[in-house]
């Protein structure tokens, strides 16, 4: 699907009470703003494993949450929508790149969460994980996003934006959540029936 077939109709302007309700981001400054979060919290993570503070077990699940979601929006979203909207092989490649990078921080993730916190092979891990992240992040900042600007456009990089952005707030609220939100009406009718039974 090419760039300009996703484009919406003449009428652009949405009514103000929707407008509200959208991300205000468009997608490469969410993603950005991910990036930023995460390098901080690596950068803590990298200084707790050096001095064996106990809290690193704890900066690891909140790493592992932030880049869980943040690699699953970019490989459901933003990235097959800068694969439609780029030509040429050297920006396709940027596409493929990104992806075998996510699986090769995903994979050091996963080391490292086998490694006792307060090792010397902890703080190694740490150290190359944060490497890892911190250049695919800057190769998607100087590479990939000013061509996404450029290919897109302002309208469609918003609208992708607001996408990412509902994304983000399913996969934090978890699939858990939702289900016993659905499930909670039956449970509590299958309750009160129970002690209907046991006072008759």
């Amino acid at each position: 699907m090419s760039a300009t077939s996703r484009k919406r109709s003449p009428s652009r302007r949405k009514p103000a009470s929707r407008q509200n309700n959208r991300s205000s981001m468009d997608a490469v400054s969410l993603l950005k703003k991910d990036h930023q979060t995460v390098r901080q919290l690596l950068g803590r993570l990298e200084s707790s494993a050096e001095n064996r503070h106990r809290d690193s077990t704890t900066l690891l699940r909140q790493i592992e949450n932030e880049l869980k979601v943040h690699t699953q929006i970019e490989e459901q979203i933003f990235y097959p929508a800068f694969k439609d909207a780029v030509e040429g092989k050297e920006d396709e490649h940027l596409y493929y790149e990104a992806l075998v990078e996510h699986h090769v921080v995903d994979l050091v993730l996963r080391e490292l969460k086998s490694s006792a916190n307060n090792s010397e092979e902890f703080a190694a891990k740490a150290k190359v994980l944060k490497d890892l992240v911190e250049h695919h992040a800057e190769e998607e900042e100087t590479e990939m996003f000013p061509k996404a600007r450029r290919a897109m456009g302002t309208a469609e990089l918003r609208e992708l934006g607001h996408q990412l952005q509902e994304r983000k707030q399913e996969l934090a609220a978890g699939f858990t959540g939702r289900i016993e939100k659905i499930l909670q009406p039956f449970i509590r009718e299958a309750r009160n029936q129970q002690r209907r039974r046991r006072a008759a």
